[in-house]
């Protein structure tokens, strides 16, 4: 893999996050000075969370707010944005977080000179789309392209680790009832990727030399339909429950009743995305064209706790 020198300092917006932790602990593990910028600082929870104090520092940051977004990343020689959203709140939007939030990362890297900047978003994400979520994402990435044209963009597919939302999320339903919902009739085509791989390329793309103004596409090594990935769970829990087709105009309501709750049970993001297939173009740049070689989800699944 060809690369360029490593970066002294990283700003990683989101480094309290399931994937921007992780990101910290890769970079703290290669020797790495990180900042982590996140609206609600707390130096103890973050050391304990890299296993690294000394080489960790958290400041504070709202990427709504570029003042902060300036602050936190003033002498670093790169940038990681790791913040994401999936339930708007008030003034914490779609367009304020994965638009506006987007732009002012990447405008005020540009701005103080920082060499690179990795920016995640999502497999999917498309202008075209009818979910504003889906929308969002893209045209955050446009955004970001347009102040910051070095940019490396990476679209993860579907996270998993044992701390996930996602596979935890559907052992806890196993656990409460005896029927599992399906999205439609469970077709929907995904791709999950381990969330220590997408940590690992975020890292190797701020030295990989091809990186800069590229665009990734990040996926495990198989492809999975949502029953499938529903019958893997239910028999890593040995739990054994009715799965239950359920139409997405149906879903479509529920995400909206939901949308009221503090902690909605499923969002109309979440249910968007379920819509299409979370997969991996096949003409796309991915993890291996950043040097990681994609972890299975049958070598992880053992070390979940459901």
């Amino acid at each position: 893999m060809a690369a360029e020198s490593r970066p002294g300092g990283v700003t990683v917006f989101g480094g309290s996050g399931f994937l921007g932790g992780e990101i910290v602990k890769r970079l703290v593990a290669d020797g790495i000075a990180v900042r982590v910028a996140v609206r609600h600082p707390d130096d103890a929870a973050i050391a304990r969370q890299s296993g690294h104090a000394a080489k960790v520092q958290s400041v504070y940051a709202d990427v709504r707010d570029e003042t902060s977004v300036a602050l936190a990343m003033a002498g670093s020689d790169a940038v990681v944005n790791a913040v994401g959203l999936y339930v708007e709140n008030g003034a914490e939007s779609f367009a304020t977080v994965h638009e506006l939030g987007a732009l002012n990362v990447a405008h005020q890297a540009a701005t103080l000179g920082v060499d690179r900047l990795v920016h995640v978003s999502g497999i999917g994400a498309d202008m075209r789309s009818r979910s504003s979520y889906v929308r969002a994402r893209a045209k955050g990435e446009l955004l970001v392209g347009d102040v910051f044209s070095r940019a490396t963009i990476l679209r993860p597919g579907v996270l998993f680790g044992p701390a996930d939302k996602f596979l935890n999320a559907l052992a806890g339903i196993a656990r409460r009832t005896p029927v599992l919902p399906l999205f439609g009739r469970g077709r929907t085509r995904l791709q999950p990727v381990y969330v220590g791989d997408v940590a690992a390329a975020a890292v190797s793309a701020l030295s990989h030399a091809g990186a800069p103004g590229k665009t990734y596409e990040l996926g495990g090594p198989r492809v999975y339909s949502y029953r499938a990935l529903v019958e893997l769970v239910l028999g890593r829990a040995k739990r054994r429950r009715l799965l239950l087709p359920m139409p997405f105009p149906l879903w479509d309501i529920l995400a909206l009743l939901g949308s009221i709750l503090p902690t909605p049970p499923i969002t109309r993001a979440q249910v968007a995305l379920m819509k299409h297939d979370n997969v991996v173009a096949k003409t796309a740049l991915s993890l291996e064209d950043l040097g990681v070689t994609p972890t299975a989800l049958e070598d992880i699944l053992p070390s979940y706790t459901f």
